[in-house]
């Protein structure tokens, strides 16, 4: 009989948060909300990790070696060699230790800045990779969204952009961005059977003044409050 790994979420209590972040830079505005955003859900009694995907140099492409023992030799194919990985247990190392993450987490934040319109290609990746069939989702039953093997936990991105909140609104240059997201927040969020927050947007980061980054930083964690509050 096939074994999939099973999801079971944390009731009561402190919330276990897993923190997965991209961006290259340390000094980065998207690294001071980061860094505020784990001190704060830390006060507040929350258990909290961290993903610093450029940090950890995480390997973002999805092949080969990602597996320890392959089902065929001859031939790649990655959804085939996912499924016998999680019956088997035979992912590389640092995809077992992103799973077991995830499956301790109740709540994922994904944090990022929006290139070309998407995430980055190494939160992209670490998707791929860690999202595995037979991990985040069941195949063989088919009901993605109703029976997502991540069902029962809750995830929310926190996003920057470079261009100001007109570009990305309905008939702006970008277009509106809730429908640019959508790919993500659907097709892969509820998909692997997460209940999906709304996205903390900051736009114009990358031109924002001393003051407006202690705004947006004074936002971030008002919307952290409302997730997790104190007095619960």
């Amino acid at each position: 009989m096939t074994k999939y790994y099973k999801i079971k979420k944390i009731d009561g209590g402190n919330m276990n948060i897993l923190y997965i972040f991209a961006h290259p830079e340390p000094k980065s505005f998207n690294s001071s909300m980061k860094e505020m955003a784990i001190r704060h859900l830390k006060e507040q009694g929350n258990e909290v990790k961290l993903s610093d995907l450029h940090g950890m140099r995480f390997k973002p492409v999805l092949d080969q070696s990602d597996f320890l023992q392959r089902r065929k030799n001859d031939s790649f194919n990655a959804f085939l060699e996912q499924m016998n990985a999680s019956i088997e247990g035979t992912f590389s190392e640092d995809i077992i230790t992103e799973m077991e993450k995830v499956k301790w987490a109740d709540f994922l934040i994904f944090h990022f800045p929006i290139y070309f319109t998407g995430m980055p290609a190494i939160m992209k990746g670490w998707i791929d990779r860690v999202f595995s069939a037979g991990f985040a989702f069941n195949p063989i039953k088919q009901n993605f969204y109703e029976e997502g093997l991540l069902k029962g936990k809750k995830a929310m991105m926190v996003i920057t952009t470079g261009a100001e909140e007109e570009w990305y609104s309905k008939g702006g240059k970008h277009g509106d961005i809730e429908e640019l997201l959508r790919y993500i927040t659907h097709c892969t969020f509820e998909y692997v059977g997460l209940e999906v927050m709304d996205t903390h947007l900051t736009f114009g980061a990358g031109k924002m003044s001393e003051q407006r980054g202690n705004e947006e930083l004074k936002r971030y964690q008002e919307r952290l409050n409302t997730l997790f509050p104190q007095d619960r």
